[in-house]
C-alpha cells in the first residue's frame, strides 16, 4: 500500500525532450502494440505513462523490469519485427542514463523496518558482549568450519591448504565449545527468493518475547557460564572489593556492558534502570556475581538488545549525526560480522567520523580485515546459493553408487568447494568473474576420486578415509568444464533428481542466483512429465521430454528464459560427473541460444557466452548483496544505484571487495532508505 501511494503523490519528471524522444520512438515502434495501445496490456506492464511530456512518474515502477527483459532478449517477442543487438544495447544505455538522471527526483524511499536479530546474529552477538570462549549454541546453518585457522583476511591470501569441516552432514563437526544447556530458538526461515534476516520476517511476538527471556535466563544459568569460559568474568561478574560501594560497583560494571549491548543508543535513564534492578537482586540475598547474571539476562531479553535499527533523525547537528552513526555502525556491523559494533566503530559513530566518507572507508577496511568476517562467509554465500538444498539430496544409489562413502556422502565435500572458491574471491579480492570461470579451485582427495575424468592432477589413493578434518588442497583450473560456481558438484547433485538431471530446476537455479529474475511458479494446469524413471526407461532425452511444455502457450515464455541456462549443463550427471551421452546412448544435446541472441554449442563457449554478458550478473550480485545488507527486497528506486555501482566497480573487473564496499558507501545503506 505504502508503495502504491508513495507513487502517485509524486510530480512528473521534468525531462528534456531531446532525451526522451528516442526512447519514446523506440517504444512506439516496438511495444506499445501490446503495452499500452486502445487500453491493452500485457503482462501488467503499461507504456502510457512513458509517450507524456514530461514522462509521469509511475512510468519508473515497472523500468528495471523493461531493462531486464530487454537484455535477456525476451522482448520484444519472436514474433515481432527484430531489434538489431546495437539498437538494443542503446535503448537499454538510455534507460539507465534517463533513470540515473532522474528517478531520484521522484522515488519515493522506503524506510528499513525494525525487526529482530534472526538467531545466528544473536549468537554472534552475544559471544561478541561476553568475549564468550565458544559459541552459545549449535548452528547447523554454518556450512563451512575452520579448523586449523586459515580464515586470515588481512593477509588478503587464503592458503594453499586448509583443513575444514561440513556441520550440517558431518555429526561430528557440531561437537564444539558450547553453553550446556543453552537450546537454540529455531531456525529462521528465508524469504523466497530471499535470505533468513528480513524484516518482514523477524517479528517480534509476545511468545517470542518470553522465549528469549528463558534463552537468557538459560545462558548466565550454564553450568559452562563461568570464568574460564566468559572472557569479561572479572570486568563484571567477580565481586568487587569490600570497601567498594556496591551501587559504585554495579555501575561501573554495567555501563560498559550496556553500551555495547545496546549499541551506544541508551540514555541515562534506561542505564540506571538496569542498574537499579541488579541493586535490588542484590539487597534480596542474592550474591553479587548471581545479581549480576540476572541484569545480564534482562539485557540479553530486551528489546533494545534484540531490535535492530533505531530511525534516525534527518537534521545533521552533531548530536543528530552521532545518532545517525550510531544506526550506521550497527547497519554494517551486522552487514559484515553478522553482530554488535565493537569499540572502534561505536567510538567513531558517537564522534561523528562515520557519517564522513572517509570514516566510513576507514571502518569498513577495518572491519574487511578481522576475522569476524568469516561470519559473512558463514552466512551470505550458502543463502544466496542455495547451498542448503543439497542436505536433501539423495541420488539413487544404484545409479549412483560412488556417491555413498561408508556412511557419509560425497555432499559433505561437495559443499565446500563453492564455499572455499566464494571466500578466497572476497579475501583476495578477485573479479566476481571467477564465479562464471575460476582458474583454481579447492578439492579434497574424496572429491578429486568422486569427480572423475574432472579430477585435477594426480589420481588421489583410492580408499582414502576423510569423515572428520578434511584437507582441500588449491589447485588450478584450465579445463572450463570445472571451475566457478556453475558447474561444480555441489549445484548440479542439488539441482538433480535422484536418477535424472532436472533442466528446469537448473535453469531456474541459475535465472534467480545468477542473474536475480526467479521464474515465475508454473500454472496449476501444467501437466507432468511422464512417469517413467529414467532416460533409458523411456528412451528419450529429457530435451524431448520437455518439448511437450515448450509447445503450451502458457508455459512457453518461462521455458524460453529457463531451458537454455538449464540444458547448457546436461553433460553433468546428476552428481556432477562428466557425461557425453545418457544412459540409452542417446548423445547430450546442451546446444541452446543465451539472451535470446548468442548461440553457443559447448561448456565453454556457454561460459565464454556468460562472461560476455558479465555486466548482467554484476548487476545481480549487487543486487543479492544490497538485498542481504540492508534486509528487505529491492525497491525500483534501488536499480539506479545499482546501475551506477556496476559502472563504477567495472574497470576493475567488478572485483568483489570494491562491489561490497559500493554498496556500503551507496546511498540506501547510509541512511536506511535510497
Amino acid at each position: 500500500m505504502f508503495r502504491i501511494l508513495a507513487w502517485s503523490l509524486v510530480i512528473p519528471v521534468a525531462t528534456k525532450a531531446t532525451e526522451l524522444k528516442p526512447i519514446q520512438a523506440f517504444f512506439r515502434n516496438h511495444c506499445v502494440e501490446c503495452h499500452g495501445k486502445d487500453d491493452k496490456i500485457k503482462g501488467k506492464v503499461d507504456l502510457r505513462g512513458w509517450l507524456q511530456q514530461p514522462v509521469d512518474a509511475s512510468a519508473f515502477q515497472d523500468l528495471q523490469a523493461i531493462k531486464d527483459v530487454l537484455r535477456f532478449g525476451e522482448m520484444p517477442p519472436e514474433e515481432a519485427p527484430n531489434v538489431a543487438p546495437s539498437a538494443r544495447e542503446d535503448i537499454i544505455d538510455r534507460l539507465t542514463r534517463f533513470e540515473m538522471e532522474n528517478s531520484l527526483e521522484v522515488a519515493s524511499s522506503p524506510k528499513v523496518s525494525v525487526r529482530r536479530m534472526n538467531r545466528f546474529q544473536y549468537n554472534n552477538a552475544v559471544v561478541d558482549l561476553l568475549d564468550l570462549q565458544g559459541v552459545v549454541y549449535a548452528l547447523p546453518e554454518r556450512i563451512l568450519r575452520d579448523h586449523d585457522g586459515y580464515f586470515q583476511p588481512q593477509t588478503g591470501k587464503m592458503p594453499t591448504v586448509v583443513k575444514v569441516g561440513c556441520r550440517p552432514l558431518g555429526k561430528s563437526q557440531l561437537i564444539e565449545k558450547r553453553l550446556g544447556g543453552v537450546a537454540p530458538f529455531p531456525q529462521d526461515l528465508r524469504a523466497e527468493h530471499g535470505f533468513d534476516n528480513r524484516s518482514d520476517h523477524l517479528s517480534l511476538s509476545p511468545l517470542l518475547l518470553e522465549g528469549f527471556l528463558r534463552l537468557a535466563q538459560s545462558i548466565v544459568e550454564s553450568p559452562d557460564f563461568k570464568p574460564d569460559r566468559v572472557g569479561i568474568w572479572m570486568q563484571c561478574f567477580a565481586p568487587p572489593p569490600e570497601d567498594q560501594d556496591m551501587q559504585e560497583a554495579v555501575a561501573v560494571r554495567l555501563r560498559p556492558l550496556m553500551r555495547k549491548a545496546f549499541r551506544g543508543n541508551a540514555d541515562e535513564e534506561t542505564y540506571q534502570r538496569y542498574i537499579d534492578y541488579a541493586l535490588k537482586q542484590w539487597r534480596s540475598g542474592k550474591g553479587f556475581t548471581d545479581s549480576m547474571k540476572a541484569a545480564l539476562a534482562a539485557i540479553l531479553s530486551s528489546p533494545r538488545f534484540l531490535y535492530l535499527y533505531q530511525e534516525a533523525p534527518v537534521e545533521t547537528t552533531l548530536e543528530d549525526a552521532s545518532l545517525k552513526g550510531l544506526e550506521l555502525a550497527s547497519r554494517l556491523s551486522f552487514f559484515l560480522w553478522g553482530s554488535l559494533p565493537d569499540e572502534p566503530l561505536l567510538e567513531a559513530a558517537l564522534n561523528g567520523e562515520l557519517v564522513l566518507d572517509q570514516g566510513l572507508e576507514k571502518q569498513f577496511h577495518r572491519m574487511l580485515s578481522h576475522p569476524r568476517l568469516k561470519r559473512f562467509c558463514d552466512s551470505f554465500p550458502s543463502q544466496w546459493l542455495q547451498l542448503d538444498r543439497i542436505i536433501s539430496s539423495t541420488p539413487d544409489k544404484e545409479s549412483f553408487p560412488g556417491f555413498y562413502f561408508l556412511k557419509y556422502r560425497d555432499s559433505m565435500h561437495m559443499v565446500l568447494e563453492p564455499l572455499l572458491l566464494f571466500e578466497t574471491v572476497l579475501i583476495e579480492n578477485l573479479s566476481i568473474n571467477q564465479f562464471i570461470q575460476s582458474n583454481f579451485t579447492y578439492r579434497s582427495k574424496l572429491l578429486q576420486e568422486a569427480y572423475g575424468e574432472l579430477g585435477i592432477g594426480e589420481k588421489p589413493i583410492q580408499g582414502n578415509q576423510e569423515v572428520t578434518v578434511l584437507r582441500f588442497e588449491r589447485y588450478p583450473v584450465e579445463d572450463p568444464r570445472i571451475g566457478g560456481l556453475i558447474t561444480n558438484a555441489a549445484v548440479m547433485t542439488m539441482t538433480s533428481g535422484p536418477e535424472d538431471t532436472k533442466p528446469i530446476t537448473r535453469g531456474s537455479w541459475m535465472a534467480t542466483v545468477f542473474f536475480n529474475r526467479p521464474p515465475e511458479p508454473p500454472p496449476a494446469d501444467v501437466p507432468p512429465l511422464s512417469e517413467e524413471k529414467s532416460v533409458e526407461a523411456h528412451g528419450k532425452t529429457i530435451r524431448e521430454r520437455l518439448q511437450a511444455h515448450r509447445e503450451q502457450a502458457q508455459c512457453r515464455g518461462c521455458h524460453e528464459k529457463i531451458d537454455p541456462f538449464g540444458f547448457a549443463l546436461e553433460n553433468y550427471s546428476p552428481i556432477g560427473t562428466w557425461r557425453d551421452q545418457y544412459a540409452n546412448g542417446r548423445k547430450v544435446d546442451m546446444e541452446g541460444i543465451l539472451f535470446g541472441q548468442e548461440p553457443f554449442h559447448d561448456i565453454k563457449s556457454f561460459k565464454a557466452s556468460l562472461l560476455n554478458h558479465q555486466d548482467r550478473f554484476a548487476h545481480a550480485l549487487s543486487g543479492h548483496l544490497m538485498s542481504f545488507a540492508l534486509a528487505r527486497p529491492l525497491e525500483p528506486s534501488d536499480q539506479a544505484v545499482l546501475s551506477h555501482i556496476i559502472r563504477q566497480t567495472a574497470p576493475e573487473g567488478h572485483r568483489l571487495q570494491d562491489l561490497i564496499q559500493a554498496i556500503v558507501m551507496s546511498k540506501p545503506f547510509r541512511s536506511g532508505k535510497p
